[in-house]
């Protein structure tokens, strides 16, 4: 049995943790029938729909991270504390150190306030989660840096439908995906080459932060991978069947117009 090196390297999968969960909730959805097949029901439960979304958001940032450059370092699904929790991303760079908590909110309104955000005019926890997501990792850096570490908590939002600026918080930046990095890159500097160099070599090291569960293990990617196609193609065939209606209408309203015409006509 191979024993897991507190100081190895970790942080290297998107969205982990949701993929495993998403997983574990589709497991438990019997497979679509033919016609639910033909006319493009969605495979995905109710249970499972949440963390598939979740996923999505994760994945899609992870991979606008992955062109942030040189000078930065980039984790994903940190384990922090012993409950299981996990962090969506983590970043460091001549900026400073920055918490990123991803929500991916499909079509939704989204209204940001100094203490509040609103998701379709419901409250929800987003600001006060990424603040105690910001605190519980400059603890865990704290130690290993050699003094106090400042850490900027994000919320990314991903797949909405449109953002209202009322007042932005004071700590916690709010910003859609597309506007990341962006924004990361006019952060003005804080640390010095030296600093940032020890927290990316604390940051890459498991034992400042949480021991992996004893059940732990990698997501299943490629059972993620083909649930996607599965999803992907139903949703493409919902479409063809909504075009296919569209077209049949437009046809019937056509040869209407045109027969009342020729009536008219002929009157």
């Amino acid at each position: 049995m191979t024993t897991t090196d507190p100081t190895e390297q970790f942080g290297s999968i998107p969205a982990a943790a949701v993929i495993a969960a998403c997983l574990q909730a589709q497991a438990s959805v019997p497979p679509r029938s033919g016609v639910s097949r033909v006319f493009g029901r969605s495979p995905l439960s109710d249970d499972s729909r949440p963390w598939y979304l979740g996923a999505l958001g994760e994945l899609q940032v992870a991979a606008r991270l992955a062109k942030l450059g040189p000078g930065w370092k980039v984790l994903h699904s940190v384990p922090i504390g012993e409950r299981g929790s996990d962090i969506d991303h983590v970043v460091v760079g001549a900026a400073g150190v920055f918490t990123i908590n991803t929500k991916f909110h499909e079509d939704a309104r989204i209204w940001v306030g100094s203490k509040r955000l609103l998701v379709n005019g419901q409250k929800t926890d987003h600001l006060r989660n990424s603040r105690f997501e910001a605190q519980r990792v400059a603890r865990a850096l704290t130690a290993p840096a050699g003094l106090p570490v400042d850490v900027q908590p994000v919320i990314v939002l991903v797949g909405i439908r449109n953002i209202t600026v009322r007042e932005r918080p004071v700590d916690v930046a709010v910003v859609r995906d597309t506007e990341l990095l962006r924004w990361l890159h006019r952060r003005p500097t804080t640390l010095d080459a030296d600093l940032r160099d020890r927290l990316t070599a604390a940051m890459a090291q498991r034992i400042h932060w949480a021991a992996p569960p004893a059940q732990a293990s990698e997501p299943d990617l490629p059972a993620f991978a083909a649930l996607r196609r599965e999803v992907d193609t139903a949703r493409r065939t919902r479409v063809l069947w909504a075009m296919t209606v569209l077209a049949g209408f437009v046809t019937v309203a056509a040869t209407l117009a045109v027969s009342t015409y020729s009536s008219l006509l002929g009157g």
